[in-house]
Parts: C-alpha cells; sequence; structure tokens
C-alpha cells in the first residue's frame, strides 16, 4: 500500500504565509506516512481569478522562484515527492502549473494546465494560456504519476491520454466553491477513474476569500471509481489515503477498456467543433 496526501489550505493574500503553511503541513503529512502529497489549485495565492485586475500578475513566477524552491527544499528535508501547483511565469507567458517535485528534492517537470475557463469568479482566460506541455506523465519511484488542474477533470480526454502513457494515479488539484457544483465534480472523476482504471485524488481549496467559500471535500476514488474513505470536511488540514496499485493491473485486466479502444475510429473528435 502507497499513502498519498492532499493538503487543504486556507490560503490568505499572503504569499510568504501560505508558503510558510504549506511546508508546515507537508511536514506534518510525511510524520503521518504520506509518501506523495498534492497541494491545492494556487495554493501560494489567494484565488485572484475571481476578478480581472492587472495587478495580480505579479503574483506570477518562474519555476525557479521562491515558491518552489521552498517547496523543493520541504520535499528533500521530508523525502517526498510534492504536487506543487503555482501561478507559473514562463518569459512573458503566463500559465496556472503545477510542478512535480521528487522525494530528493529535484524537479522532475511541470504540467500546464490546459482547459482554462472564463465564467464568472473564474476569469482565469485574463491571466493563464492554455498548457503547451501537453499531458506529461511524471515518473516519481513510487509510481508514475499523472496530473490534472481544476476544469481539466471535467474534460476525459486527458484522463484517458495519462493512462495510456503509464500514470497509475492522477492528482487533481482544484478550486471548486460551488456546493451545487460538487456531485458534478465528484461523477466525472469517479467515471474517468472507472474508464481509465486509475486511481484519483481531488485536493480542493478551502476558506473564504473575497467573493466566495471553498467547500473542500476532498477524495480519493479507486480504478473502480468507489472513494477510498470519506470525502473531507471544509476545514483546513491533511487529507490521507492509502492505495493498492496492484488493483489498478487487476482492474485493468478484469475490465479492458484500454486493450479494447479502437483510435481509429476515433478521429471526429478531434474535427468536430462544440
Amino acid at each position: 500500500m502507497l499513502k498519498i496526501a492532499g493538503i487543504q489550505m486556507d490560503a490568505s493574500p499572503d504569499k510568504n504565509k501560505n508558503i510558510e503553511t504549506a511546508v508546515r503541513m507537508i511536514g506534518v503529512a510525511a510524520k503521518k506516512g504520506a509518501k506523495i502529497i498534492c497541494l491545492q489549485e494556487l495554493f501560494n495565492t489567494h484565488w485572484f481569478p475571481f476578478e480581472i485586475n492587472n495587478a495580480h500578475m505579479e503574483m506570477a513566477e518562474d519555476i525557479n522562484g521562491k515558491t518552489i524552491l521552498a517547496i523543493r527544499k520541504a520535499a528533500k528535508d521530508s523525502g517526498i515527492a510534492v504536487i506543487a501547483p503555482f501561478f507559473e511565469r514562463n518569459a512573458d507567458t503566463f500559465y496556472n502549473s503545477a510542478a512535480a517535485i521528487g522525494s530528493d528534492g529535484e524537479l522532475i517537470g511541470v504540467y500546464r494546465k490546459v482547459h482554462i475557463p472564463h465564467i464568472p469568479l473564474y476569469e482565469e482566460r485574463h491571466y493563464f494560456t492554455p498548457g503547451n506541455l501537453g499531458f506529461p506523465v511524471f515518473d516519481i519511484g513510487m509510481a508514475k504519476i499523472g496530473v490534472q488542474l481544476g476544469w481539466d477533470n471535467l474534460f476525459p480526454e486527458g484522463a484517458r491520454i495519462l493512462a495510456l502513457k503509464g500514470a497509475r494515479i492522477i492528482l487533481s488539484p482544484t478550486a471548486a466553491a460551488s456546493a451545487s457544483s460538487r456531485p458534478v465534480w465528484e461523477k466525472s472523476i469517479s467515471a474517468n477513474a472507472i474508464a481509465n482504471g486509475i486511481y484519483i485524488f481531488r485536493v480542493n481549496r478551502v476558506g473564504k476569500e473575497e467573493k466566495q467559500e471553498f467547500y473542500g471535500g476532498s477524495f480519493c476514488v479507486n480504478p473502480e471509481g468507489d472513494m477510498v474513505g470519506s470525502p473531507s470536511g471544509g476545514q483546513e488540514g491533511v487529507i490521507l489515503c492509502s492505495v493498492d496499485l496492484k488493483m489498478v493491473d487487476r482492474v485493468r485486466k478484469e475490465w479492458g477498456f484500454l486493450k479494447d479502444r479502437r483510435p481509429e475510429m476515433y478521429e471526429e473528435i478531434t474535427k468536430a467543433k462544440g
């Protein structure tokens, strides 16, 4: 069994405080036996995309900025792998990204959010360019993992690609505040897990911010779409989950969705317009 953890944080406008909180909670999760930790979407900032304000662009950092350097040190000190979502600046382009960091503090790679919403309180297209790195799979030694950020989880194509590329766990940092949307998130993520024979751990934000109150409700589902334990509450904390990677092999053998695919029949999906 492999123990993984999600960290729900009550983020503040003070970036340094958020980083300090994340580092502290990474240490707590490590002491509880977690080997992989996932932080929430844009963990080091308040949820600034609730509005359009160019001043917020100043919060972006490059991959060698203080946020990722601090998390790399925390990962190395605790001997655990960490997925750290952050507001990335790459030259003059901005992304909603997640850094994959190994248990030795090494930067393994970056995932950039592909599907960018633009709806009230989620004015993300003003800030973020759609990701240009595809759907990378990160080999952290203990397992191959993929990342799907926020809105990505409601599009099944990404999860399928990650599974085909060898991912056995998808970590899904989110920032959902509408309680009425909660069943949709749970059903969509469970469906992705079933269709791909994979574990998915959704890690949501918590706390009341300028215009929203994020409800938490983080959860992990197994390759049969069943929750591993119960969803978390709405408080800041560490959510632990033990996964059995042998179950991935068993379920994929019993339900041959991946081997029975017909890629030659799917060309229309890349041509049809929504």
